[in-house]
């Protein structure tokens, strides 16, 4: 298993919206992820700089490159664009963390 953590940034007035379509994530969005070996996954605001910290833990590298590629992803990032700094193709903008330390 892989453990991969990003930040992103999500706009100062949108926290509550994008908690709220997170709890309603649609169930093929996340059958997707699941399919794709996502597992673990976590998403954490910090309110004060408005960055998102996400978590998931990864069956493969690769399966998770593909993610992207899918049609409910796509449809998920042109959802949320409002919400966040995106890309051109309304991926959000974010960036890998490197771990320095773990603890099992």
């Amino acid at each position: 298993m892989i453990r991969k953590a990003t930040k992103m940034k999500v706009f100062p007035h949108k926290f509550d919206e994008y908690k709220t379509r997170h709890d309603q994530l649609w169930p093929e969005m996340e059958a997707m992820l699941k399919q794709y070996g996502a597992h673990h996954y976590s998403i954490f605001l910090d309110e004060e700089e408005a960055v998102l910290f996400a978590y998931v833990v990864l069956e493969s590298i690769e399966q998770w490159n593909l993610v992207s590629q899918t049609k409910i992803c796509q449809k998920w990032w042109n959802y949320m664009k409002d919400l966040m700094e995106t890309n051109e193709d309304n991926s959000p903008k974010s960036w890998e963390l490197k771990e320095i330390f773990y603890l099992e």
